[in-house]
């Protein structure tokens, strides 16, 4: 069954502070829900395995992320697959790219996908709305990863205004201090 995704997300940092983090090994396991293991096996190549439930389904996915058409730090593509023992398999491709723009840098990335096996079975329905909540997740994880990441002397001199601290970036006048913060993206 294949799928395709598109969004973007405006994350309160650098470009070159994004294209830092989306290139750690350490970050990205961290930020990918579900992420047990997320090794570098050559350069631009990782090794991953994840457990993943869709519906009914849990499986503990294998395999292998390489990065290609590096153009540091505007994006990227990258290319993977796994699978996922009885329960499937899952490839695809995403276009990620960075833009500054002067609340931040915007990534934006388009993703295509093919899935297998009883996942297929699930229905795109199912599948689609899993995908959307484990980007939310993603997504949420990396902006507060980003947030926390050091920042260039330059830009830390400069007034970042509510995006300061992941509390900030979620507070409006309205909510809690202490309440998680909103999904940072939206699909276009």
């Amino acid at each position: 069954m294949a799928m395709s995704m598109k969004g973007h997300v405006l994350l309160p940092a650098t470009r070159e502070v994004v294209w830092d983090r989306l290139n750690d090994p350490a970050t990205l396991k961290e930020c990918i829900p579900g992420c047990q293991t997320l090794d570098r096996t050559g350069e631009n190549m990782f090794a991953a395995v994840a457990k993943v439930k869709v519906g009914p389904v849990n499986a503990t996915f294998r395999g292998n992320v390489e990065l290609t058409d590096l153009d540091p730090p505007n994006g990227y593509k990258i290319t993977g697959g796994g699978e996922g023992g009885i329960a499937g398999f899952a490839k695809g491709n995403a276009r990620v790219t960075l833009a500054e723009t002067g609340e931040g840098c915007q990534l934006e990335y388009d993703v295509e996908a093919n899935v297998g096996g009883k996942l297929a079975q699930m229905g795109s329905r199912l599948i689609d709305s899993v995908a959307k909540k484990t980007a939310d997740q993603f997504f949420t994880n990396f902006a507060r990863a980003v947030m926390n990441a050091p920042q260039p002397a330059a830009a830390a001199a400069e007034p970042t205004g509510a995006t300061a601290s992941p509390e900030n970036a979620a507070a409006s006048p309205d909510e809690a201090p202490g309440a998680p913060p909103p999904s940072p993206w939206t699909h276009l």
